[in-house]
């Protein structure tokens, strides 16, 4: 069985060193538009690592091509098949989930019609449940947790918090934002019955360019606490107009800690009110990860937001590794049974039933730096401290996923 530690260990070759063969990652993600810094951050991560596992092992040379999807299905499967025309068998793909949905169905088709150039996906953060349920795939693999597993550990969180009497729901209008509003719907209700939703608004992905009218409606609710999974231009203008408006909530956000959203949130002035659930953040690795988030930080000029692409990128190599190939058809029966140990947290591992990857989920809040803390973000001072934290075994839900396996 695929075991492994974390990004920061180092990773021995399994067996004798033949021939170094290139391995081509098609990198599929928003590059220009109001998804760009997320997308260009995505890939500085990638490419980071590949140069990591380059430079640890000669067994396997990582090569990163990049391209733009515009957060668009139709744009994500022009580029995947461009990138398997210029020789990759690997795609990464994370943002959005209807992007995801489009791009694994594709490469399921691709891979039964074409089993000479079968590709692995690797999805590092589309994290619309159906994913893994009605539409899994075998050659799928899904290295973040999903929304309602997000949503759980939130609402875990939230139902702490006595504070929290009225809540409003503004999230982006497609199969993800969908998804994040009916769970905290459903959670909210069995968890604290006694708070009441007073708004529910959607608005289309990465077109608002101000939210001003919204926090009106959010001023005007009287609501004391924010639910959103709005993410990349979405989520900083959002807080950006809070900020502009003065408003006293409390965020609870899946991405507000992705490109240019830190220093957003310390524009509001809302010290430890704005709060994100993720796999880790870069204060509380152990002593390897922090020489390895200061390592990625001198290297890339970012923080590490996507600690999921660490993990995704060693599962693969040391998958490969046993496999003793990087033919998808070898590979994926190693990657479905890896056991890893993620970058920040304590156990992980892909369930062979679905593809999901389970770690160690976390619940921040952003602040000024206090004792003991190495990391800032984007030069603001402030940084994000854990608040709460669900271990592996508390992050597992049930899949409907009837996987169909290749004969």
């Amino acid at each position: 069985m695929l075991a492994l530690g974390s990004a920061a260990a180092t990773l021995a070759l399994s067996g004798p060193v033949a021939a170094q063969e290139t391995v081509k990652i098609a990198f599929i993600d928003p590059l220009s538009g109001g998804g760009a810094p997320t997308g260009e951050a995505g890939l500085r991560h990638f490419q980071y690592m590949a140069e990591v596992l380059n430079a640890r092992q000669k067994q396997f040379r990582f090569e990163v091509l990049a391209y733009d999807n515009k957060v668009n299905p139709q744009e994500t499967l022009i580029a995947a098949q461009k990138g398997i025309d210029a020789g990759a068998r690997v795609l990464v793909q994370g943002n959005g989930s209807s992007a995801a949905a489009a791009l694994t169905d594709f490469v399921a088709k691709h891979n039964e019609r074409n089993p000479n150039r079968q590709v692995i996906y690797i999805n590092y953060s589309a994290v619309d449940p159906s994913l893994t349920n009605e539409k899994c795939n075998y050659w799928h693999f899904r290295f973040d947790a999903n929304s309602d597993i997000k949503m759980e550990a939130l609402t875990n969180f939230m139902k702490t918090r006595p504070e929290i009497k009225k809540v409003y729901l503004i999230n982006q209008d497609y199969s993800f934002g969908q998804s994040v509003r009916s769970q905290a719907r459903a959670m909210l209700k069995a968890k604290r019955p006694d708070i009441e939703i007073v708004g529910d608004e959607v608005t289309p992905l990465q077109k608002v360019n101000d939210f001003a009218p919204y926090v009106t409606k959010i001023r005007a609710s009287g609501a004391d606490s924010v639910i959103t999974g709005n993410w990349a231009q979405d989520i900083n203008l959002l807080l950006k107009a809070a900020a502009e408006a003065g408003l006293q909530a409390g965020f609870y956000t899946y991405y507000a800690g992705g490109t240019g959203g830190p220093t957003v949130v310390r524009q509001t002035g809302l010290a430890h009110r704005v709060f994100e659930v993720s796999q880790g953040a870069a204060n509380e690795g152990d002593a390897a990860t922090q020489e390895f988030e200061a390592a990625f930080r001198a290297r890339t000029g970012i923080g590490s937001t996507y600690p999921r692409a660490f993990n995704a990128m060693n599962a693969l190599l040391t998958a490969m590794q046993e496999a003793g190939s990087s033919e998808a058809r070898k590979v994926a029966p190693k990657l479905e049974q890896a056991r890893l140990k993620p970058h920040v947290g304590s156990e992980g591992y892909v369930r062979p039933d679905d593809h999901q990857y389970f770690q160690t989920m976390f619940v921040h809040s952003f602040g000024p730096m206090e004792p003991g803390m190495r990391f800032d973000e984007e030069g603001t001072g402030w940084g994000w401290k854990m608040v709460g934290r669900v271990e592996t075994k508390d992050t597992l839900l049930p899949t409907t996923c009837r996987m169909d396996r290749p004969s």
